[in-house]
């Protein structure tokens, strides 16, 4: 990326695919997509167990957060990558390296060996979903594709679903590393089919990578991690280790950028940016994860302490709306795959949760269960409109030598989207619970911890009357979120009219006007091996 390499090398076309064996090709694809997202689910379940045996309950949070990390570190990295060297070398390199950290994860003796070997797993894990995105993006045209984003939803709803079951049967009935192990049996039926079935044309042969840049959005990507995930919570916003990371990672943002205009072959190319379509994606995507995916903690925190609900009564409404999200992605996909057009569904979608928003700030202790999961529906409908139908818009702006890097940016910024969202709703709640707490609670006698929280053992023994009184506290502090959900989604409302109603491309990817790079030919299956 310091210096321009010649174009790509293509093997010579061999003979069409058979349906049959493009269909198993997408098959072990979306077996694929499911062990990282398999991954995420199950592991959750068997936290608990994880503490009793290896301890560090005070670590145990980074079991999680390393895998995170790593995973959003990875993915435009692997997006690049993929458009150098040919996207299944670097799928098949991505689950192996998930496959290792998953061998690692496993064997692991203390708490601190098993964060550090999640990390090296959540690496692997960036590049499982990013480079099948890419993939079906080069086998089929963006018309062809539709279905196939189709079947992307319900692999998602599939894992959702399986994941805390599997997570839990696997832990009681063997052992918790099991939850790791399992997935080597699988991925090498996938590392073995892949090889054998997928060919897609071979990319360059040499090429200079642009470590610089890699260098600077890695450190970017983890510092605002690390803000987003401790400011407010293990540090004070106004700490200096908050603040450093805060003027660190806007140091590193700006470098990157500052890199990236004067890198070759940059691992985000900003000339990305100079088509209209592609950057009103990014900015709707960036407020989808804020919104959507940055709430659902607070959805869950909102059914157990405003609703008194336990985890299995909560944890069934949460699955109604993700059933939601399932079905209604997977329906989106259809129309836009019959109309050709994905226009109006991010402005839709956008208009759903403003709704759903005014409505949750209108409910609270006396909102029945059935009204709230009317709610919660609408939210996941709100959900499923947009998650497939950004990602076709972003796939029908990109050339062929651009999807990894165009699918790997827009998937970024949004999974950046969410934990800056995460942040912002937990420091607008925690301010008003806080002083809530002291004003409300705290003068009729009950005892407030330094932290500005209550106790379980306080909230156990807590009267009637107060437990109501705490229950319309926490209604009230979520309201503020539901407020400031209301004007950002209008702000998304307003950047999808700016849409262009592209029609999908039936052939190559389009190549609009206002941006320079040439469109080449999509893949198939049946090109020469990458």
């Amino acid at each position: 990326m310091v210096s321009r390499s010649p174009e790509p090398a293509v093997d010579a076309p061999a003979e069409p695919a058979t349906p049959a064996k493009t269909h198993a090709v997408v098959l072990t694809l979306m077996v694929t997509v499911f062990l990282s997202l398999l991954d995420s689910q199950i592991v959750a379940t068997a936290l608990p167990r994880v503490v009793s045996d290896l301890g560090g309950l005070d670590e145990f949070g980074w079991v999680t957060t390393g895998y995170l990390i790593g995973g959003s570190a990875a993915v435009p990295v692997y997006g690049k990558l993929g458009d150098l060297f040919g996207r299944k070398r670097v799928l098949i390199a991505s689950i192996i390296l998930f496959l290792l950290g998953s061998a690692l994860c496993g064997l692991a003796q203390t708490m601190g060996q098993l964060i550090a070997f999640r990390v090296i797993q959540g690496i692997g894990s960036g590049g499982l979903f990013i480079c099948v995105l890419a993939i079906i993006g080069e086998m089929f045209s963006p018309r062809e594709g539709v279905r196939y984003y189709g079947w992307l939803s319900l692999t998602f709803g599939t894992a959702s679903l399986a994941g805390p079951t599997l997570g839990g049967i696997l832990t009681e009935l063997a052992d918790w590393r099991w939850v790791f192990f399992v997935n080597l049996p699988i991925g090498a039926v996938v590392l073995l089919l892949l090889s054998s079935l997928l060919h897609l044309p071979a990319r360059r042969k040499k090429a200079h990578i642009d470590y610089a840049g890699v260098v600077l959005l890695v450190l970017a990507i983890v510092g605002l991690n690390l803000l987003t995930g401790w400011a407010g919570v293990t540090y004070a916003w106004s700490s200096p280790v908050i603040v450093g990371l805060a003027a660190g990672s806007l140091i590193a943002i700006l470098l990157f950028v500052l890199s990236q205009r004067r890198a070759v072959d940059p691992v985000i190319p900003l000339r990305l940016f100079t088509n209209r379509t592609f950057t009103i994606v990014v900015i709707l995507g960036f407020l989808s994860g804020f919104v959507g995916l940055g709430l659902i903690n607070y959805l869950v925190l909102w059914l157990q302490t405003v609703l008194t609900l336990d985890v299995r009564e909560s944890g069934f409404a949460l699955t109604t709306m993700m059933l939601a999200v399932v079905l209604t992605s997977y329906l989106s996909v259809k129309v836009i795959g019959r109309t050709g057009s994905y226009r109006w569904f991010p402005a839709l979608s956008m208009v759903v949760f403003a709704v759903a928003a005014v409505l949750f700030s209108t409910a609270g202790p006396s909102t029945g269960i059935l009204l709230t999961v009317v709610y919660l529906l609408l939210f996941g409908i709100a959900g499923g409109l947009n998650s497939q139908a950004l990602s076709l818009a972003a796939r029908n702006t990109a050339s062929t030598q651009d999807i990894g890097a165009v699918q790997g940016t827009a998937t970024l910024i949004r999974q950046l989207g969410t934990t800056l969202g995460v942040s912002f709703f937990a420091a607008l709640m925690s301010s008003r619970l806080g002083t809530g707490l002291h004003d409300r609670l705290g003068k009729a006698g009950v005892h407030i911890d330094k932290d500005g929280s209550l106790s379980p053992e306080v909230i156990a023994k807590l009267s009637a009357p107060l437990r109501l009184e705490l229950a319309e506290l926490y209604a009230d502090s979520l309201r503020v979120i539901y407020y400031a959900v209301i004007p950002i989604v209008l702000i998304g409302l307003i950047a999808s009219l700016f849409l262009k109603d592209i029609k999908l491309a039936g052939g190559p990817a389009p190549t609009e006007p206002e941006t320079s790079a040439a469109a080449n030919p999509a893949g198939s299956v049946a090109h020469g091996d990458s």
